[in-house]
């Protein structure tokens, strides 16, 4: 039997605390993956268990028709599975009313866009679908493209102003620094190359706040599903699991209406710099560290690289004394803290977190997750010997013959096969700009 809202749920399964079908959405969500539905999902089912109304997700998929496979059938329903070493609880979550898949309704998804009940869009497309050329501009060409998410957003955009619409908040969950900021200046240079009438009007009515998203999501496996289905007496295409951690740091700049995501956890500042920073080159500087060397000495996850009592010390070092110092800490920021805390999560032994995802897309990662910092010692005379480590682990990584699944991935391999592979990857004009300059590695 498939999950469906006539399922029978176990006592053991908590369901939405609210009528479903009495909610309008509010949020249309491009990038509708795993970590989507673990995260900002959840907390907007809280929010409207807490008593928020019409803040129902629509979900977008930019090119695959998976996710729209698994929750169709299931009228938009899926479960959460939190686990730790102390066992696994299991939550039904009903936030998500549909998914489109926007190259077989792209009109589909403009209109959701653009509708009087949307007021905000968020995303969860990773570093590369923001389509940033070399210098960190748009790229144009790709921008056009159709998977692009600027071609929706504009052209709703576009809908929304000729209706008389108000704007909307455009929401990046994504790891890129400042990432609020880089939407917005993204977004403004596409309008202004295909919607130039509009540039005013986006300025006057749109906000991109910045965030910082942090929970671990693993891709979820069959065994997770069969585990799922044991539990709830029903087969859920479309289950997620994750830690118990969760954390979302969120600018207080809307544009419009929002749901009280605070009464569900959410913080709510006036600047995110300091936890997303801390973010990047702590947890995810720590990650993409921990797959690089962990696949290096043969690991399959998470808790088996942190295990090793060879890469341990390296991931500590990273954390606690080459990033910490870059960080500006927020009052009551606790970066110590934060760093045991992040040891404890990786060691979770429930959590099957494959290093093989985490090392996706390294040249879209590295440079926010390693370089800010080795660049900021390096403009000290310092140098840091964890992160060096990581990147002659990403090198060999490059030359071991494994796949790399990655938007340069040719291109890389090429630099990373010569003896010169530092330069060509990282020095002046190299294929990942940075500030950090190789020759001073000595």
């Amino acid at each position: 039997m498939r999950l469906g809202p006539d399922t029978p749920l176990p006592a053991s399964v908590q369901a939405p605390g609210y009528d479903r079908a009495a909610q309008a959405a509010g949020i249309v969500h491009i990038g509708i993956g795993a970590f989507h539905r673990a995260h900002q999902a959840v907390y907007t089912d809280d929010a409207m268990g807490a008593g928020d109304r019409d803040w129902g997700i629509i979900g977008v998929s930019l090119r695959s028709g998976v996710v729209a496979a698994q929750l169709g059938p299931q009228d938009g329903l899926y479960t959460v599975s939190t686990r730790s070493a102390a066992g696994s609880a299991l939550r039904l979550i009903g936030s998500v009313q549909r998914v489109l898949v926007a190259a077989e309704v792209p009109q589909g998804v403009v209109d959701a866009i653009a509708a009087s009940t949307t007021h905000i869009v968020s995303f969860t497309v990773t570093e590369k679908g923001y389509l940033r050329a070399a210098d960190g501009t748009l790229d144009l060409a790709a921008a056009n493209g159709p998977s692009s998410l600027y071609r929706f957003v504009g052209a709703a955009l576009a809908a929304r102003q000729a209706a008389g619409l108000s704007g909307l908040t455009l929401l990046s969950c994504d790891n890129l620094a400042n990432n609020g900021t880089v939407l917005g200046r993204l977004m403004r240079q596409y309008l202004a190359a295909e919607y130039p009438g509009l540039v005013d009007w986006f300025d006057a009515n749109c906000t991109c706040p910045a965030t910082m998203i942090d929970r671990i999501v693993p891709a979820t496996t069959d065994a997770d599903r069969a585990a799922v289905e044991a539990a709830l007496g029903a087969r859920d295409e479309g289950a997620v699991v994750t830690e118990g951690f969760s954390q979302w740091v969120i600018e207080d700049d809307f544009a419009g209406p929002r749901p009280r995501w605070e009464a569900a956890g959410v913080e709510l500042v006036a600047d995110v710099a300091p936890y997303e920073t801390a973010k990047l080159r702590m947890l995810n500087g720590a990650h993409s560290a921990l797959a690089y060397i962990g696949l290096g000495r043969g690991h399959d996850f998470v808790h088996q690289a942190i295990a090793d009592p060879d890469i341990r010390p390296v991931i500590e070092r990273l954390m606690r004394a080459e990033a910490a110092p870059t960080i500006d800490a927020a009052p009551g920021q606790d970066l110590a803290a934060y760093a045991s805390a992040l040891l404890d999560r990786f060691a979770n032994p429930a959590l099957h977190h494959r290093l093989t995802q985490i090392a996706m897309d390294g040249s879209q990662k590295i440079p926010q997750r390693w370089l800010e910092t080795l660049a900021w010692h390096q403009a000290r005379g310092a140098r840091c010997p964890s992160l060096e480590a990581a990147v002659a682990a990403w090198i060999a990584f490059l030359r071991s013959g494994q796949p790399v699944d990655d938007p340069l991935a040719d291109r890389l391999r090429e630099a990373a096969a010569g003896p010169d592979a530092m330069d060509r990857l990282f020095g002046e004009g190299g294929l990942i700009a940075s500030q950090w300059q190789p020759r001073n590695r000595e």
